[in-house]
């Protein structure tokens, strides 16, 4: 498939859905045990002295968490006002136990339901209950009110999907998958081109490009010394 198919077939998909979404396998890599060593040699007694610098950081964090607790709420609502502005989307990506991993982009102000609701779209076998949780620790998402902000999900977050069945009702494609449909697992590795530009704002097409200054005008040519009157040669 070349780049034009899978551009519009990735398109396509997001007209049906109303998001954005990506499909790829998970290749994590977990570090090595053998990597990691441990050092069994004792920090010498000069590390544990309290020195000038200490006592300078603890005194910087108390005035810092003071002038935070002197804050007017007004204050405090506005910085974080500010802080969320700066947040314009919310990338989350589930993993099922398959290894497959679906991608999509909302906006932070959305709801939580609206990626429930994106995942029975997707999923193999919509009719049974599912949920979806975060870890570490293992937390099962039950709040589906709260938007994307708010649940600490954006500007990213990963979630893990699983089937809420009784073991004794729990069958084999439950367990062992496909937990997508067909046609979205055919999604796997396709991407859309870097250069696309999301249209709710196209000014992120001007990152990066620099946008040369114009030209200084040209220095007028020096002029020679004039001879002065007064010299006689």
């Amino acid at each position: 498939m070349d780049a034009q198919q899978a551009k519009a077939k990735l398109l396509a998909v997001e007209k049906e859905l109303g998001h954005a979404v990506r499909v790829f396998t998970n290749t994590a890599r977990f570090a090595n045990p053998g990597e990691i060593s441990s050092s069994s040699t004792e920090e010498p007694d000069e590390f544990y002295e309290f020195t000038p610098d200490d006592y300078y950081r603890i005194m910087s964090d108390r005035i810092g968490a003071q002038s935070q607790i002197l804050k007017t709420r007004k204050m405090r609502d506005a910085e974080k006002a500010t802080r969320r502005a700066k947040v314009t989307k919310a990338v989350i990506r589930v993993r099922f136990p398959d290894k497959y991993v679906l991608e999509a982009k909302f906006q932070p102000s959305e709801t939580l339901q609206s990626l429930m609701d994106l995942l029975k779209k997707v999923v193999a076998r919509p009719d049974l209950p599912f949920y979806i949780y975060t870890t570490p620790p293992k937390e099962r998402v039950k709040d589906t009110s709260k938007d994307f902000y708010s649940a600490g999900f954006a500007p990213g977050a990963i979630v893990y999907f699983s089937y809420d069945l009784p073991k004794d009702l729990e069958s084999d494609d439950s367990k062992e998958g496909p937990y997508l449909r067909d046609d979205i697992l055919s999604l796997n590795g396709l991407d859309l081109p870097i250069d696309r530009v999301d249209p709710a704002h196209p000014e992120e097409e001007l990152k990066g490009v620099q946008i040369p200054s114009s030209a200084p005008d040209p220095k007028p040519p020096a002029k020679k010394p004039a001879k002065p009157k007064w010299l006689k040669l």
